[in-house]
């Protein structure tokens, strides 16, 4: 796993396509443990991607340093800003979506709902559209999106219920294939939870629907 970054408080890594985020309940391999394999340290997440997303994360290697990113993603100064490559064209070449959403964990899938009740969630993102080009016949959109919620497949179920389901997505409608989904974690902007220093870091995306698009 590539690292960007590393001091006594905090790790920036690139997290590749197919690695679990944080532990799970079957024991599978995840970013927590390669991460404290690599630094022999305690490592705490701050936030988490899906395994079939790639891209930057931050993890905090002491409980101060969890709790300073913590409370900026609380406060709104801990900044996420993605790439994704959709089927189709946005009506609006940029815009903020607003939804509420339901997290069936049983099926592991969102939904997007009308109503609040248990367990339903506000998720809000603001995308821009970079490029359109044709790719396999289809209309294809590159998209800079940047998360204000942190919801379970908050930018797949979004765009899908707006029938702009993500490259190779299956999950959410996606026909077109390809080896992974065109989500990546391009940037992440904070500032250093001991320090203060304002810190952004950047990663290219490793999917090859990307290289369609000049990035």
């Amino acid at each position: 796993m590539k690292i960007i970054y590393d001091d006594k408080d905090i790790i920036v890594c690139v997290k590749p396509y197919g690695l679990l985020s944080q532990g799970d309940n079957k024991g599978n391999t995840n970013a927590v443990d390669v991460l404290k394999g690599i630094t022999n340290s305690e490592i705490y997440p701050i936030h988490r991607l899906d395994k079939t997303t790639g891209g930057v994360m931050v993890f905090a290697k002491n409980q101060k340093s969890a709790a300073a990113l913590s409370a900026q993603i609380t406060d709104g100064r801990f900044n996420k800003e993605y790439l994704a490559v959709v089927g189709g064209v946005p009506k609006e070449n940029a815009g903020e979506l607003l939804d509420l959403l339901y997290f069936d964990r049983a099926k592991n899938k969102s939904y997007v709902v009308k109503r609040k009740r248990s367990g339903v969630k506000e998720a809000r993102l603001y995308y821009q559209t970079l490029d359109t080009k044709k790719i396999k016949e289809s209309d294809c959109s590159l998209l800079k999106i940047k998360l204000f919620t942190g919801r379970t497949h908050q930018i797949r179920v979004q765009f899908a219920s707006r029938g702009l389901s993500l490259v190779g997505d299956r999950r959410y409608g996606s026909q077109m294939e390809a080896t992974d989904i065109a989500l990546w974690s391009y940037n992440l902007s904070f500032y250093h939870p001991v320090s203060n220093e304002p810190l952004s870091f950047n990663e290219p995306p490793q999917n090859s629907i990307f290289e369609y698009f000049e990035i």
